[in-house]
């Protein structure tokens, strides 16, 4: 029986045999197309040859494509565990033609590969044609010998593709296997198409046509294939079975599962099983390309997936964090078709870990708060869809998550309240975000790289030179030229000026030109970023003079600026390196900026870094700072660069050569042991000579970004010892103020800590007594009766919020069986404590008289349990009518 691996190894090798360049799966997140959330299909990475935005580098490819469903247009989220072929994560088997081959030889090479290669019966082979495709059915009948009761016309738009609503569009043909009558179902077209006896293996789409916005459909000048075939589809085809779930990955994969959760774990065909082995494969893959889980964008779509999986990790009584225990079993099985995942098993291990075990700690109270919604509830009922907002909004329950939980019970969630809910939320909390540009500046600037191809970078080398100006563009529109006072882009054959990537800023400098008249033309270039691939595209602000294409420029990149900049990139990968050795090698860069002025580094770990590992991070650092090594770059093919130990950015793409830097050597023992080199990145950015351009390296901030992320700020060189001068600065001052030595000021400032919080309790005592006794006159000394319920009511000025707490725990000592409802009053400000003591609870709610006294003072409302709440108002001088309130509802 052929493995999934085998079978993925054996289609590229018979593509490779037929003259197709085998093209390494792009990473998930989209690399040419931020419309778009992730990878959902084989053609995507090539989707710009296809519309002919770019020309493709080989005439006929294949791959097997990473891609995942799990958000937005392409969902299969809800469907995963409860159908034999949905899957969040799979991998999708092409082949590509551009402009190259057509039709013919495409079903060919299709009829060869699956009735020779995969010697699959050609009896349970069907294939579908769009209707009015004769070309193909033709083309069937003569290649493959099948009747015209196997060739099936189809007139929808499931056997016709398009990109969009304008461009590349054409028929296709799918190709269906018969698991035979023993499974319901009929034939494609058919009253019982649904069922699973038939099942798509290969869809070939044949795109020979452009559509027009004003409806006409003409003829490509070059006809091109894009083909899919589902790589799970395919091995249940070849290893015999009926469902993706019982090949050979996802048996190892629920095996697993299985053997971690122990007996407790039900039968290995019901769907937690199935759940847990898919969405590991998805998770595992995302963290392996750079994506973290967050609130927003694709870290919540992995949030959702990983959330989804740990619940049913829950629902099969796994009592230990099981997810992060399985990805070596995922990582044993294809990780030698996707090395990303080897390098990136102590990232997934660490977020799935912390992940899970953040969620355990929402999860028994978002599930308490469930079954106390749905506990009046019948099958076929409703639940609020504000609960389900609540429970996503609350304690992070994905919407999908709750649904998958009602489901058990029959009962549907109310999609439209929460839709409603979730609307209001992100009007109240929405952002200033105008995108990324690169959808508007997509167009024009991938037709320049067409017409000019890419522009040569020499800032390697130099700082300054002279180069002839190709294009202007202002307004996503190319101009003839540009006056003074004009901000445009710029496009020059060649340029010293770095261009943003990699999280190194782009470089900044002057442009300088002759004119006409024997003036010199100048402008200030403020910025490049590197646009449609590998144009580097200067922003410039035309200081004086005309500047046309065809002219003649000097450019002069910042010199300081620049030195500064190699700096500090040079010393990220020195951090990150020294982040590794301290904190361990689950630590992976999540992203960078590095500038003129400072580093900023994110990077993956689960808990703050301590004042201790930041000093022993700042000491690796420095110690390879001192060595004064030269700084080492190589061009190297990706797999070998990374066979040799080269640290690799997760999720990036990179090209068929690529610049290995490496930084300093190892930090021995005392036996002085050469460990090799201490840094060794993959890397395009420039940077020092030696390490000892950068002078110094100090840490000045480390701080969370994110669940599992944590940033480090730190300064080099000129900047840091500012900034320690800084820092001296101000322990002299201090030291001067209390008039000792400076090594004495950190003892001094403990000792005033400690004075002030002696002072705050002694404070907080006498403001208890004076309570106690009755101080501010505002209530009676004793408690009244409210609504047959003893009430403490009091106002107590210069009491803030923090004070009220023990205060009332005093007063519960002296009111058993009672409400004790207190306002304090300090700086303008009230805060309202109610407190429901003995019997009383079971008549009144301390959180609603505590809402009720806050509103009625200007507050939002207020918070805690039945027995004890708490809330604040702007307003102290209304603190009478917060009283009042909580007394008008005790009295009914």
């Amino acid at each position: 029986m052929a493995t999934l691996n085998q079978i993925r190894t054996h289609f590229l090798d018979y593509f490779q045999s037929q003259d197709h360049a085998i093209v390494a799966s792009a990473p998930l997140v989209p690399q040419n197309d931020p419309t778009l959330l992730f990878v959902n299909a084989g053609m995507v990475p090539f989707k710009n040859y296809f519309t002919g935005a770019e020309t493709a580098p080989w005439p006929r490819a294949a791959s097997s494509q990473k891609s995942v469903r799990a958000g937005g247009k392409h969902n299969d989220l809800d469907n995963v565990g409860y159908t034999a072929r949905h899957h969040t994560f799979f991998e999708m088997l092409g082949n590509f033609s551009f402009g190259d081959y057509f039709k013919d030889q495409a079903i060919t090479l299709a009829w060869a590969l699956l009735t020779k290669e995969f010697q699959i019966d050609p009896a349970r082979l069907t294939v579908t044609v769009y209707h009015t495709d004769d070309e193909a059915h033709g083309l069937w009948k003569k290649i493959a010998g099948l009747p015209d009761s196997r060739i099936i016309r189809i007139a929808t738009n499931d056997n016709f593709w398009s990109m969009g609503d304008t461009g590349p569009c054409g028929p296709c043909s799918e190709i269906f296997y018969d698991h035979g009558a023993h499974i319901a179902g009929g034939p494609p077209g058919s009253p019982d198409e649904d069922g699973d006896r038939f099942v798509e293996i290969w869809n070939l789409v044949f795109m020979q046509f452009e559509q027009f916005a004003d409806g006409r459909r003409e003829p490509l000048p070059k006809p091109s294939i894009d083909t899919g075939m589902g790589l799970e589809r395919i091995a249940a085809v070849l290893q015999g079975v009926h469902d993706n779930y019982d090949v050979d990955l996802f048996r190892a994969l629920i095996a697993a599962s299985r053997g971690l959760v122990g007996g407790a774990g039900g039968s290995s065909n019901g769907p937690s099983h199935r759940v847990i082995a898919d969405h590991l494969r998805s998770t595992s893959f995302l963290i392996a390309d750079g994506v973290t889980p967050s609130n927003e964008g694709r870290g919540y779509v992995l949030r959702r997936i990983m959330r989804r999986a740990m619940r049913h990790a829950h629902l099969l009584g796994a009592e230990e964090p099981l997810m992060h225990r399985l990805a070596p079993t995922l990582i044993a099985q294809m990780g030698e078709a996707y090395p990303e995942l080897k390098r990136a098993e102590p990232a997934i291990v660490d977020t799935l870990r912390q992940e899970e075990e953040r969620f355990r700690r929402t999860l028994g109270r978002g599930m308490s708060l469930l079954d106390e919604a749905t506990a009046g509830l019948n099958e076929g009922d409703v639940l609020s869809g504000e609960t389900a907002f609540k429970l996503y909004d609350t304690y992070g329950f994905p919407l999908d998550l709750t649904q998958d939980a009602v489901r058990a019970k029959g009962l549907t969630v109310n999609l439209e309240e929460f839709d409603a809910a979730m609307t209001r939320q992100r009007e109240m909390a929405r952002e200033a975000w105008t995108g990324s540009g690169q959808v508007s500046a997509a167009g024009v600037w991938f037709g320049i790289r067409e017409r000019l191809g890419p522009t040569a970078f020499t800032g390697y080398e130099d700082g300054e030179m002279t180069a002839e100006l190709l294009v202007l563009v202002e307004d996503g529109r190319e101009i003839d030229g540009a006056l003074t006072g004009a901000t445009v882009q710029a496009l020059f054959d060649r340029t010293p000026f770095y261009a943003e990537s990699g999280g190194q800023a782009g470089d900044r400098g002057e442009a300088e030109w002759p004119m006409a008249d024997g003036k010199t033309g100048r402008a200030r270039v403020t910025d490049v970023q590197k646009l449609a691939g590998d144009l580097h595209v200067h922003d410039l602000e035309i200081v004086e003079g005309a500047l046309t294409p065809g002219t003649r420029v000097r450019l002069a990149v910042d010199a300081e600026r620049r030195a500064a900049t190699r700096s500090n990139h040079s010393a990220t990968h020195l951090l990150h390196a020294a982040l590794r050795n301290v904190l361990g090698t689950h630590v992976t860069q999540k992203g960078q900026m590095v500038d003129g002025e400072r580093i900023r580094f994110d990077f993956s770990h689960g808990a703050p870094v301590t004042p201790d590992e930041i000093d022993r991070i700042e000491a690796e650092v420095n110690a390879v700072v001192r060595q004064n090594l030269p700084a080492e770059t190589q061009l190297m093919a990706p797999k070998q660069a990374m066979a040799a130990g080269a640290m690799a950015l997760f999720g990036e793409k990179y090209g068929e050569t690529v610049r290995v830097l490496t930084l300093g050597r190892g930090l021995g023992g005392p036996d002085g042991e050469d460990r090799g080199a201490y840094s060794v990145e993959l890397c395009g950015g420039t940077h020092v000579a030696r390490t000892g351009d950068i002078a110094l390296f100090k840490v000045v901030q480390e701080q969370g970004v994110a669940a599992g992320v944590r940033r480090i700020e730190a300064l080099t060189g000129e900047a840091a010892r500012r900034y320690l001068l800084d820092q001296a600065g101000v322990a002299k001052a201090l030291a001067d103020q209390f008039k000792v030595p400076v090594g004495e000021v950190t003892a001094r400032v403990e000792a005033l800590e400690a004075q002030r919080r002696r002072l705050e309790k002694e404070l907080g005592d006498a403001k208890r007594q004076l309570a106690m006794g009755g101080g501010g006159g505002a209530a009676p000394a004793g408690p009244e009766e409210i609504g047959g319920v003893r009430v403490m009511a009091r106002i107590l000025e210069g009491v803030g919020g923090k004070d009220l707490r023990p205060i009332a725990e005093e007063f519960k000592k002296q009111l058993p069986d009672g409400i004790i409802a207190l306002v304090g009053t300090a700086d303008g400000k009230a805060a309202m404590t109610v407190a429901v003591t003995g019997a009383a609870q079971a008549r009144f709610n301390a959180a609603d008289l505590a809402k009720a006294g806050v509103l009625a003072m200007g507050g939002q409302g207020a918070g805690g349990r039945p027995d004890f709440a708490q809330g604040g108002a702007p307003d102290a001088t209304r603190a009478a009518e917060g009283l009042a309130a909580v007394k008008a509802l005790l009295a009914g």
